[in-house]
Order: structure tokens, then sequence, then C-alpha cells
């Protein structure tokens, strides 16, 4: 079967082997951050729908995971915010009822946590990764640059009240960028806020690859060490690429082989790779990130995009 809706195992230093699910087209979203790998939204949305068929999503996971596969989590991420599906619920339902040695994961920009509909939907999980950026309306709206509705109070809100009913493990990654949510104001917000919320972990990120504006930049090593003791006594991480991911053992030397090759005869944006190639875009950015970082290829920002070269 070729699948359509799931991807992978992807590369992934914080979840080992992992089985993505992708639940919504290319690039439906309820926010439209300036870092983000994937891309621009071009469906800035906060409705709920069946963005793509969940009969067929069910499908493909009972093709995928009645061959037993070895994997550390099977992940609801993708091109998108997979919290807009509303057949969400159901899948998570299937996975349990049918292949409950799995642990499930969601990767989400919080946004729909403030519905209760949906935190009620995703409480059957194992691990919620909720990204929290900016805690002041004015940093989220330059950084996160949202659909009009949202309302990043109640955003806030909703995060901690699922994390007083969720059983499971949260990981809240907070993304740095450069002169928005690296003040000194800006980082006692989340801090403050963070300690309300209590996850698990804080995982502090910051720019892996050319995001969609190309005046983002990364944030050095040593000011992320800064930003970590700041968040000191909350238990805090740094998972910014500041260490290689291909030793990961669902790393594939073919895959990335496959992307030089292609980008030696010309130079290609991350979707032309993925439609080249037919691998999810998801995948083919972790493994620009590993190229990028090793030197092996270099970024150009055009009109139409970032686009890889080989060296």
């Amino acid at each position: 079967m070729k699948y359509k809706h799931l991807f992978g195992p992807v590369p992934s230093r914080r979840l080992g082997i992992s089985l993505g699910v992708d639940l919504v087209p290319h690039k439906v979203c309820s926010l439209n951050c300036v870092y983000c790998e994937v891309g621009k939204t071009t469906n800035l949305t906060i409705n709920r729908e069946e963005y793509v068929p969940l009969q067929d999503i069910l499908k493909e996971l009972k093709h995928y995971l009645d061959q037993d596969p070895e994997l550390d989590y099977i992940t609801f991420s993708g091109a998108g915010e997979p919290l807009l599906h509303n057949g969400i619920g159901q899948v998570i339902t299937f996975i349990k009822s049918n292949y409950p040695k799995y642990k499930l994961a969601i990767l989400t920009n919080s946004t729909l946590l403030y519905d209760q509909n949906v935190r009620k939907e995703i409480l059957g999980i194992d691990l919620l990764l909720p990204s929290l950026d900016a805690v002041s309306k004015k940093v989220f709206k330059k950084l996160n640059r949202p659909n009009p509705k949202l309302d990043n109070d109640e955003i806030i809100d909703g995060l901690i009240e699922f994390s007083k009913d969720f059983s499971g493990t949260i990981w809240l990654e907070v993304f740095i960028v450069p002169g928005l949510n690296d003040t000194k104001e800006e980082l006692e917000l989340l801090k403050n806020t963070i300690t309300k919320i209590a996850p698990d972990q804080v995982q502090l990120n910051t720019l892996d690859r050319p995001g969609t504006e190309s005046w983002i930049e990364p944030v050095s090593k040593n000011k992320m060490e800064e930003i970590a003791a700041f968040f000191k006594p909350l238990p805090v991480e740094i998972i910014a690429k500041f260490q290689s991911r291909n030793k990961v053992r669902s790393y594939q030397k073919n895959v990335e082989q496959q992307i030089i090759e292609t980008i030696k005869r010309r130079p290609c944006t991350d979707i032309d790779l993925s439609e080249m190639l037919g691998i999810h875009i998801n995948e083919i950015n972790k493994y620009l990130s590993e190229l990028l970082h090793e030197g092996t290829i270099t970024s150009h920002q055009q009109e139409r995009g970032t686009f890889f070269r080989a060296k």
C-alpha cells in the first residue's frame, strides 16, 4: 500500500522511531509562525473539519500496524495543526483499542486546547508535545501570527486545564527567536506561566534550518544555556540542534543519499524534494537539517522559497 497519511519512521532525537500521522493537508494551521520550517500557512483557520477522510487514515494505520512494526511512538504531526482534524479522537481510540502496545504522541501548537471537547478527545494519548513561544499578546502576534479569532490567554488557560486532567507526560516546547521572545520581560512571563502549566519537561528550541521568514536567526548555544539557567528550577533542557541526529536508529542513509543526488543535479526546495522523492516534507526537513549541520549542503533564499544545493 502507498501511504498518503502516514510517513516515516522519522529520525527523531526526542521520540526515537516515530511513525508520523498527518491529519491535515499542507499547510492548514491556526498559526503562521515566522520560524516554521514547513513553510507559510496557506489556510489560517481554527475550524475543525475532516480535512482528510477518517476512514482512509484508519485503513492505512491498520495495514501498517498489522505488520507489527518496531516503533517508539506513533506521532500525530505533519504539515499543519493535527488538532484541527475533527476525527483525531476516533483515531486515538482506534489505535488504543486495536494496537495497545504502541504509545501515542501529539505535536501541537496548543491553540485548540481552549476547547474543552478537544482536551477530552486527546486524554487517551501518552505524550503531549505542545508549544508556547510567547505570553504577551504583542509578541504572540509578531512571532506566531495567529488566526485573528485566537486569544493567547485562552490558549494558556487551556494548557493549564489540560495538564490538570492529563495522566500522561507533557514536554512543553519554547522556540526562541532573537529580538522577539528572548527579552527579560517575555522570558519572565514565560517562566511564570510555565510554572502554572507544570509540564514534565520544558524543551528550548531555536532555528534548525531556514524558516518561513529569511530574517530569522538561530540563538547561540551560550545564549540558550543562559535562558535554560533562567528557567530553573523548572525541569528544562535544550533540544536545539547542537548535536547530530544521524545516530538515531531510524535515520536512513539511503534517504540522505537520495536528497544529495537530487540536489546535485539542480537546486530544490523542501517541497520539490518531497514531491520528487515521494517522502513527506517533515521527514525531508529532518534530513536537510542534518546535512546543513554537517556542511554537506547549503541553503539560499529565493522568491519561491529556500533552495538547497550540494557543495
